[in-house]
């Protein structure tokens, strides 16, 4: 039998929960409701999700919170689609800085929901197997660097700290996660889990050649990041993660 992909709508929104989720279901999708994170921590317990549709206003814990909360714990590998009414940048900037995959600004389009999962959840299957992540609150050691997940600090052997912007950092994330493993442009895409402009208007050899910057790599004979050709980029560097602060 075919696997009808499970999606959990988070709206204190009634009217926006009830449309949104009969439309989807309309389109062949298996759809559950939460009027809160409350609720969705219940639901969860006892179901197995595809993604999550989680607006950021909500009274009590807000969808930031609850976003963070979800990549930080047992789900933290269910795709994450952002809900937000507001017209400021910074929501959809810190959606994705927690960890969300994609977000969509209120009012939108039924259509145009369906689309963005639908995508989302593509993306997803194109990554390789046994892909794992990195717990937060660790130190990450490769070379002479050190990288605080928890400061979302980089440090050199100094302990000087470098700046790193959050495209950046998401990048440094998924190498460090996958060393000695060659990704390709898509995956890499997929896997930094950004969408604000600064990332996808640039392409990706572009943050990878900031990246290397950052780490003082030589651009001719990288130490850390080397290309492959026709395939992408590989991590080269042994990496060694520990608890924060040991």
């Amino acid at each position: 039998m075919d696997h009808i992909d499970h999606v959990m709508i988070v709206d204190d929104d009634r009217e926006i929960r009830e449309l949104a989720g009969g439309f989807l279901r309309k389109n062949g999708l298996n759809v559950t409701l939460a009027a809160d994170g409350r609720q969705m921590r219940q639901l969860l317990e006892n179901l197995t999700v595809d993604l999550i549709v989680l607006d950021i206003m909500m009274p009590g814990d807000d969808g930031l919170v609850l976003c963070r909360e979800l990549r930080s714990g047992k789900h933290r590998r269910i795709p994450i689609l952002m809900l937000t009414a507001r017209s400021d940048d910074m929501d959809r900037v810190l959606g994705l800085e927690m960890g969300a995959d994609d977000y969509l600004v209120k009012p939108f389009v039924a259509r145009e929901l369906l689309a963005r999962i639908k995508a989302i959840l593509r993306r997803t299957r194109m990554l390789p197997p046994n892909f794992q992540v990195t717990e937060p609150g660790r130190e990450i050691a490769f070379g002479n660097w050190r990288l605080d997940t928890t400061a979302r600090h980089l440090l050199d052997a100094d302990g000087t700290i470098v700046a790193l912007s959050g495209a950046e950092y998401r990048l440094l994330r998924v190498f460090l996660d996958h060393p000695q493993r060659v990704l390709n442009r898509d995956q890499l895409l997929n896997l930094t889990q950004g969408r604000d402009a600064d990332f996808f208007g640039r392409s990706i050899d572009l943050l990878v050649s900031r990246l290397r910057q950052r780490l003082r790599e030589d651009a001719r004979e990288p130490m850390y990041i080397k290309t492959v050709r026709s395939e992408g980029y590989v991590f080269s560097a042994a990496v060694e993660v520990s608890e924060g602060g040991q």
